[in-house]
Formats: structure tokens, C-alpha cells, sequence
């Protein structure tokens, strides 16, 4: 009977982990688990440094760059775990920004087709503010007439011959 309970509560705990936030967090969200993995071998890479034995671990701490590196690494990664967790998941987010972008996609669409169509563009306006009137404009004032130009100046040349006029005749011999 004790191991039934035992299951009870294996099973229990199991989805009680499953429903968590936190797990949720953890399966949905791939940078965080890069960070837990990149901390995790910071920290160990540090350890088995710190463990090699060869010099005392004070020693190590103040005078080994390559093992303060991974310790930074290690805290750097941690906490940007543990903001990670702490903030809200990316993939939540409102429905407001998705309507957004669709009406800012919608408003771009429907305005390159209003600059390419002529034709759409008539529509448009026919359908705002009517169809266009068509009227063919008639001055109420007259106009003066113009002037008349005086007629061309002709020039006429004198016959070599010693005639003159020639609409006089000349006279006989």
C-alpha cells in the first residue's frame, strides 16, 4: 500500500513540475536554456580548475585569469538566467501589436494601390465627394477685337529698262 502512495505522489509531483510556470518557461524559452547551459559548464570548467590541486585555491583565485573568467562567465550567464525567468515570456504577447502591424500592413497595401491606379484613385474620389461635373467654361465678358495690322510693306524694284510704273503705259516712239 505504501508504494501506491509513493506513485500517488511521484505522479502527482510530475505534473504539478509539468503545469509549473517556471517548467513552461524553461521547455518554451530557447535562450534561457543556453544561458543554464552555458553557466552550468562556466561553473564547471571553474570547479575542475579550482580542483586541480596543483597550486592552494587562494593562490588560484587572485592570481589565475583563465579560471576569474569562468567565474564571470558563470555569474553572467546566472543572471541573465534568473532575469529571464523573472520577466515576462516572449512569446505572450498582447493581440493589440498584432492588429497593429495588420492595420499598418493593410494602410501600406492600400496605399500603393491608390499611388500605382489612376483609374482607382477617380473611384475613390467619385465615390467621396460625387462624380465630377462636366461644364465647358463661357466668358460673360467680351473680348475687344484686335486691331488690324497694317498690311505688308512690298517693295517693288524699277525695271532695268528705264519703264516706270507699270500700270502706266509708256509712251510711243
Amino acid at each position: 500500500m505504501a508504494a501506491k502512495k509513493k506513485a500517488a505522489k511521484a505522479g502527482a509531483a510530475a505534473v504539478a513540475a509539468k503545469n509549473s510556470p517556471y517548467v513552461q518557461r524553461l521547455i518554451d524559452d530557447e535562450d534561457l536554456r543556453d544561458n543554464i547551459l552555458q553557466a552550468y559548464d562556466s561553473a564547471r570548467s571553474a570547479y575542475a580548475r579550482l580542483g586541480s590541486g596543483k597550486t592552494p585555491a587562494t593562490k588560484q583565485i587572485f592570481d589565475d585569469k583563465k579560471l576569474q573568467k569562468d567565474f564571470q562567465q558563470a555569474a553572467s550567464s546566472f543572471r541573465d538566467a534568473s532575469v529571464a525567468f523573472r520577466e515576462a515570456p516572449k512569446s505572450q504577447r498582447s493581440s493589440g501589436g498584432r492588429i497593429l502591424r495588420k492595420l499598418l500592413l493593410l494602410l501600406l497595401v492600400v496605399g500603393g494601390a491608390f499611388a500605382a491606379s489612376e483609374g482607382l484613385r477617380k473611384k475613390a474620389l467619385d465615390a467621396l465627394f460625387g462624380a465630377e461635373e462636366e461644364f465647358e467654361y463661357t466668358s460673360a465678358t467680351t473680348t475687344p477685337a484686335p486691331a488690324p495690322s497694317p498690311p505688308p510693306s512690298s517693295t517693288t524694284v524699277a525695271p532695268a529698262s528705264g519703264a516706270s510704273d507699270p500700270g502706266t503705259s509708256p509712251a510711243s516712239p
